[in-house]
């Protein structure tokens, strides 16, 4: 017996179920006027995440409010324009900062969270102390110990991997913004490096990304870099030794209805 076709839907029906430019028409060769200035205007907006400005000194205040000690330093990329035409200046702390971590350093400890511009400040400006809020309690669940915070200017991802040498952290967690899409400007990401140290690439890190207002919230962002932070501390591993099995110990600690 010959199985029946699905039901056919419109191209535009697509539009109800992703936010990717889909079923937009067309107005001769061209896309109709609304696409186009929407298109415009989202294009505008990933270019205003990028230069917006980092509010480092706010983050900081906020950071200490929910009772942390918060460390504010700099890459070597003193401005936008050296950060956006040298990837390798964000990756290195300047000196001034290096030494006023290793002053403060005590020792080895467990977790270091680094929060870094990256390429969309807003994102960090407008996510990352929620994410913190939301991960302080997670990390407590899991019985991993919060130790330093440290905000970051300047910042590429790796960047972490230094930070985290200099205080001698088993972990570090780098919060950053991701690159700004034409549907999410505002994306913060998370990089999570055992053992961390300057030279390390990116198949030794996991990453939780996507997290903003229509993408992953904060505290199923914060239950999967809980999990994966206290995984990855007791295997010794992270990157791809490491797979992210967060959503079944995630639907396991859901109640049942």
């Amino acid at each position: 017996m010959k199985t029946p076709a699905p039901p056919s839907r419109p191209l535009e029906a697509l539009r109800e179920l992703t936010p990717a430019r889909v079923g937009l028409g067309r107005s001769g060769a061209s896309l109709p006027t609304d696409a186009l200035l929407a298109f415009t205007l989202d294009h505008a907006r990933a270019r205003d995440a990028v230069h917006a400005a980092f509010d480092a000194k706010r983050l900081v205040t906020e950071l200490a409010g929910l009772g942390l000690e918060v460390s504010e330093v700099s890459s070597q990329a003193h401005d936008r324009r050296d950060y956006l035409r040298r990837p390798d200046l964000g990756r290195m702390l300047d000196p001034d900062s290096r030494r006023a971590l290793e002053k403060r350093s005590g020792g080895a400890s467990e977790l270091v969270v680094v929060i870094g511009d990256g390429l969309s400040p807003a994102a960090v400006n407008g996510h990352a102390v929620e994410l913190v809020r939301h991960l302080l309690r997670r990390l407590r669940e899991a019985s991993v110990r919060f130790g330093d915070v440290v905000v970051a200017s300047g910042a590429r991802v790796a960047l972490g991997d230094e930070i985290g040498a200099v205080l001698g952290a088993r972990m570090v967690v780098m919060l950053i913004g991701e690159r700004p899409g034409l549907s999410a400007p505002d994306s913060l990401g998370a990089y999570l490096t055992f053992a961390p140290r300057i030279g390390l690439t990116d198949e030794k890190r996991n990453c939780v990304s996507n997290i903003h207002g229509a993408g992953l919230g904060y505290d199923e962002a914060a239950f999967k870099i809980a999990w994966l932070v206290r995984e990855g501390i007791a295997r010794q591993v992270t990157g791809v030794a490491l797979k992210d099995e967060s959503g079944t110990a995630l639907i396991a600690a859901k109640p049942v209805d």
